[in-house]
């Protein structure tokens, strides 16, 4: 997709401001978002156990506060539906295959390149043994 290609494109061209490398910079930015998904599931279960508690008659009910918890809840996304849990799971998936694919090229430069070094020890042995390249 071309807004993906966009997104990996503006990630592999980060240039540090600070000095630091771009690899800390988007480890910052990810922990970054995570502490905030962490900080949003931690207040969603506050209002769920004070409106489990105001259910069970343990807590007062007051209309005010429920509309105020009402109007929060209407903000956040309905996220439960068989479509999302399709695209999720696209999504997901596919960001696993290009990790695996970014790996497997990782794996063959590191073996092109040794395999760069061999045949340069083979070569200078050649000159003076009579022997053949590697590969």
């Amino acid at each position: 997709v071309e807004a993906e290609r966009i997104s990996v494109d503006h990630v592999a061209h980060l240039k540090p401001s600070d000095g630091g490398s771009a690899a800390t910079q988007l480890a910052a930015h990810l922990t970054g978002i995570h502490s905030a998904i962490k900080m949003l599931n931690s207040r969603i279960r506050v209002l769920h156990h004070y409106l489990v508690g105001m259910q069970k008659g343990d807590i007062p009910c007051e209309n005010s506060l429920l509309r105020q918890v009402s109007s929060l809840l209407r903000r956040l996304p309905a996220i439960e539906s068989e479509k999302f849990q399709d695209d999720f799971l696209m999504e997901y998936n596919d960001t696993l295959l290009i990790t695996y694919l970014a790996m497997f090229t990782n794996c063959s430069s590191t073996m092109n390149e040794l395999v760069d070094k061999f045949n340069t020890a083979y070569d200078r042995h050649s000159r003076r043994g009579g022997r053949t390249a590697f590969i």
